[in-house]
């Protein structure tokens, strides 16, 4: 199975945001190349949030170009093998720690935002990933800083997305959680 159809599967498989996910389906339906940076109606891209349950706290990159606290993530590469390998991949690159695990479930959320020209929107599949203790993380190359935040500190420092996906990937935690 190609990226393309892996990632139709995984949003005919995701359940919330329904308008929105009709949308990128739509998206892709139209577009062969909507999976890559050179789709110029916009492109999917894949990211997760890294999690620190067991204390709290959240990784957030400051992104370069945009100088906002962010997930990690970005453009999918022909490499990936799959939409969650892509998001798993970026989370690792960005974070620089190794052994990141997704929170199983597929993803998260969905965040459809502008970009400038000559792309016009960023088709973001959002995941969680949870750090292995004692996980050490190393800035990349594309960032200006990379930082943990406890949860009650996101919302002053990152936008909304952000502080929906934070919001969304507790919730699927504690679903996770027995008891």
């Amino acid at each position: 199975m190609n990226l393309h159809d892996d990632t139709v599967r995984v949003l005919k498989r995701y359940e919330g945001q329904p308008e929105l996910r009709e949308i990128y389906l739509a998206h892709l339906a139209a577009h062969p190349d909507g999976m890559w940076k050179a789709c110029g109606a916009g492109h999917v891209t894949a990211s997760a949030l890294v999690i620190d349950p067991e204390r709290g706290r959240v990784l957030l990159t400051l992104h370069k170009k945009l100088g906002m606290w962010l997930q990690m993530g970005g453009h999918c590469e022909p490499a990936d093998g799959s939409l969650a390998a892509a998001a798993l991949r970026e989370a690792t690159e960005e974070s620089g720690i190794p052994g990141l695990t997704l929170l199983p479930g597929g993803p998260v959320q969905l965040d459809r935002h502008a970009i400038p020209a000559p792309c016009h929107w960023h088709l973001d599949v959002q995941y969680a990933a949870s750090a292995p203790p004692g996980a050490v993380e190393a800035i990349s190359e594309e960032s200006l800083d990379l930082r943990w935040f406890e949860y009650d500190e996101v919302a002053g420092v990152a936008d909304g997305s952000v502080v929906r996906l934070l919001a969304r990937t507790r919730a699927a935690l504690s679903e996770r959680v027995p008891g």
